[in-house]
């Protein structure tokens, strides 16, 4: 495969496209349609059809676990056991008849800590918050957000990032990983300060500590270096990719996925016939190691 060259990996037509994540141990990618309840698993080495599993309601993102995997389900977190059956762990305290914010973006810190974001139901209103699991508990940590995103950690464990898309904004909080405690937040990227369209959305961290952030609406995946300056841009194949993650048995090959629900016309359809796809692309800094979630079950 050609480096810093993005070709699809797997050929597939997912409404919401999201949640990429590389498993070490079993060298495999698992992600998910969230529109449509579906959990991919795919080996690389073996490049065979993905192990697809169809769940209740949507499903807003994955982190590994032990012997499985978390989802953050519309209505909960559920471990979900390999070979087993799914077993709820937490309710969503938003997925309540009134708001009804499903889960969206999550990652786990390198302790174990499983931070997960809602978006509001209208994708516009400042309703919506993010949370973190903890010794069995589901800790608000900050309120007032249309779309938490862009979840990342560094290398160091010194910084969490996060975004709110609506506001095409990525900030960084002080992070103390011993306790869990963010500090003052200050402005990371603004899009604007660059000319970028679309809104930031899913994210991933690289060895070096460079931010890698995909541009919903904006058909590219852009690299950001700690200090927030724009060092690398690649073209999408499609307008909506969604998220990034690091894989491979060297975790140099960028997997990305993306979205189709906002294809509207039969041309826009036409005109990217790859969206919806798992695409991918080799990298010359490698990612990192994703932790898995520590949880009480």
């Amino acid at each position: 495969m050609e480096q810093g060259k993005i070709e699809v990996a797997v050929k597939l037509d997912m409404s919401l496209g999201e949640s990429p994540v590389w498993c070490v141990e079993d060298q495999v990618l698992h992600w998910v349609d969230i529109n449509q309840g579906r959990i991919y698993t795919w080996s690389p080495s073996r490049n065979d059809t993905p192990k697809v599993v169809t769940l209740k309601e949507k499903i807003g993102c994955l982190v590994l676990a032990k012997s499985g995997l978390l989802a953050a389900m519309a209505s909960g977190i559920e471990y979900l056991p390999e070979g087993g059956q799914p077993k709820r762990l937490l309710s969503n305290p938003e997925w309540d008849g009134r708001q009804e914010n499903r889960f969206n973006d999550g990652r786990c810190d390198s302790v174990g800590r499983f931070w997960v974001g809602t978006i509001a139901n209208d994708e516009a209103s400042s309703i919506a918050s993010l949370y973190c699991l903890d010794n069995g508990k589901l800790q608000k940590r900050l309120s007032n957000i249309g779309i938490s995103n862009g979840l990342a950690f560094s290398p160091d464990q010194c910084w969490l990032y996060h975004t709110d898309s609506l506001t095409r904004r990525i900030l960084r909080y002080p992070f103390d990983v011993a306790t869990g405690e963010l500090g003052q937040s200050d402005v990371f990227v603004d899009l604007e300060q660059f000319g970028l369209p679309g809104v930031p959305d899913g994210a991933a961290v690289d060895a070096d500590g460079y931010y890698w952030s995909a541009l919903y609406g904006g058909g590219r995946i852009v690299r950001f270096s700690p200090s927030g300056e724009l060092v690398e841009e690649y073209a999408m194949p499609c307008p909506h990719p969604t998220m990034i993650a690091f894989g491979g048995d060297d975790l140099r090959s960028l997997y990305i996925t993306s979205a189709t629900q906002h294809l509207q016309s039969e041309d826009d359809k036409q005109a990217y016939p790859d969206a919806g796809s798992l695409f991918t692309m080799r990298v010359v800094t490698p990612g990192l190691v994703e932790p898995s979630a520590q949880f009480q079950n």
